[in-house]
């Protein structure tokens, strides 16, 4: 199979790379561009660890193809977190306890921004609903669910 030249950003900066048309996304991101934020739990789309944004929405990097994001914006957890609201996010995560293991956290602080993104005041059902998609198999959801709360009563209040 010939490998493929593909151009992106990632976290803003432009990455350029020969791949192989079956590599995913989330392998892609933790083998060429050497950020290992991305999890790869399930392989299968079903876990979350590998959630990632790819032009500003939450997918799933073990389902996407790298070639399939040519020229495409993707921030991982990396970028996220050195953002003002991914800092608050980690900081609420810590505070709250929310990050057990870890294994699950970069793809819950990617969808939680993205559900603050879409709904800066949601209800604790809301986030509930949002993060659904995302298994965390320590923390009981209760602590990440608070932390998420946290965020949006913090930034309600600024």
């Amino acid at each position: 199979m010939s490998r493929r030249a593909i151009t992106l950003r990632v976290n803003g900066e432009e990455v350029t790379a020969l791949v192989e048309p079956r590599l995913n996304l989330a392998d892609f991101l933790r083998q060429e561009a050497e950020l290992t934020g991305t999890h790869v739990g399930c392989e299968h789309g079903v876990c979350g660890a590998c959630t990632v944004k790819v032009d500003g929405r939450a997918v799933r990097g073990c389902l996407m193809l790298a070639v399939q994001c040519e020229g495409a914006e993707i921030e991982t957890v990396e970028g996220l977190a050195a953002s003002a609201q991914g800092s608050e996010l980690c900081e609420a995560f810590v505070e709250q306890n929310a990050l057990q293991c870890g294994f699950c956290t970069p793809g819950m602080l990617i969808t939680a921004a993205e559900l603050l993104d879409d709904n800066p005041a949601p209800t604790r059902e809301e986030v509930r609903d949002h993060l659904s998609g995302n298994y965390c198999r320590c923390t009981g959801y209760q602590a990440i669910v608070d932390a998420v709360m946290d965020v949006a009563a913090k930034r309600e209040m600024s």
